[in-house]
């Protein structure tokens, strides 16, 4: 099974290269996609009193600084859900995500916007961050939060997050049952692709890829294609 730090896949005539920090780049428009971060997520469990981790969010602020300096990338698309809750929205997380878009001021960012960004508004106005509706173009694409239920009907090939979307590599005689490994996954329709949360403190959507999908999942710190039955 062939094995790389990053792959490269076509999408609407253009080339990606899926990473495997969770995101995809389209390197010849400089621009990074990630979908669902949900800064602020483990401050909401803890303020409910569930353990969480408590620095989870710097952890993937250093992350996405290493991917914009790696990339070379101009232009961040972030698919939805930038924000988990308004009740994370604690000081500690406003100013992680202040110090981080000071040292990336030439940075363009853009959310469309989630269901929990709906929940949690809009990203503070000083943090630079367009705000736009799901269905918003960019060149070929079309940028979405949740996908499409009929993928066929939207104007431009989908790039949406939401699902978390991970699925469970199953070998030898029980392939057929529900055990084996689970992992993050990229998975690219005929008409939209749907990639993995950024967020490290998100958990996966186990999904059941088609035939005609192509899906790429993260081990080991690669991406690996992978063929679906």
């Amino acid at each position: 099974m062939p094995v790389s730090s990053n792959v490269e896949i076509e999408a609407a005539g253009e080339c990606l290269k899926l990473l495997p920090d969770r995101a995809v780049l389209w390197e010849a428009a400089r621009t990074l996609f990630i979908a669902d971060p949900h800064f602020g997520k483990a401050q909401t469990f803890r303020s409910a009193g569930i353990a969480a981790p408590e620095r989870s969010h710097a952890a993937d602020l250093d992350t996405l600084g290493r991917l914009i300096a790696s990339t070379g990338a101009e232009r961040l698309i972030v698919l939805g859900d930038l924000l988990h809750a308004r009740s994370g929205v604690r000081e500690a997380v406003v100013r992680s995500l202040m110090d981080w878009r000071g040292a990336h001021r030439e940075l363009q960012i853009t959310l469309v916007r989630g269901n929990h960004d709906r929940s949690a508004g809009d990203p503070p106005d000083e943090l630079l961050i367009a705000c736009v509706d799901p269905e918003e173009a960019l060149g070929p694409f079309a940028l979405l939060h949740e996908p499409r239920d009929h993928p066929e009907s939207g104007i431009g090939y989908g790039l949406a997050g939401h699902v978390h979307p991970g699925v469970r590599l199953q070998t030898g005689p029980n392939a057929r049952s529900s055990h084996g490994a689970r992992f993050p996954a990229f998975i690219f329709g005929e008409r939209q692709a749907i990639i993995p949360a950024f967020g490290r403190f998100t958990g996966l959507g186990m999904v059941r890829p088609n035939t005609a999908d192509r899906v790429a999942i993260i081990a080991d710190g690669e991406v690996i294609m992978v063929g679906v039955r």
